[in-house]
């Protein structure tokens, strides 16, 4: 499980590096995972103090700092 999580922020982390700041839908759609796998992917890469997020009315945007 760890393994997975860790290769699904890998991914997670290649579209930011690629594309800039996306929205949590926008990465579900360009990753092809899960909300579970996209969640679980955004927390690792939180908990390395990888990301920025930023939240408005409807949507909440990932960057990589």
């Amino acid at each position: 499980m760890k393994e997975r999580i860790g290769d699904n922020a890998g991914q997670v982390w290649a579209v930011l590096s690629e594309e800039g700041q996306k929205s949590v839908k926008e990465l579900k759609k360009l990753t092809k995972l899960t909300d579970k796998d996209v969640y679980a992917a955004l927390g690792w890469l939180a908990r390395e103090d990888k990301l920025h997020f930023h939240e408005n009315e409807t949507d909440v945007y990932v960057a990589l700092v």
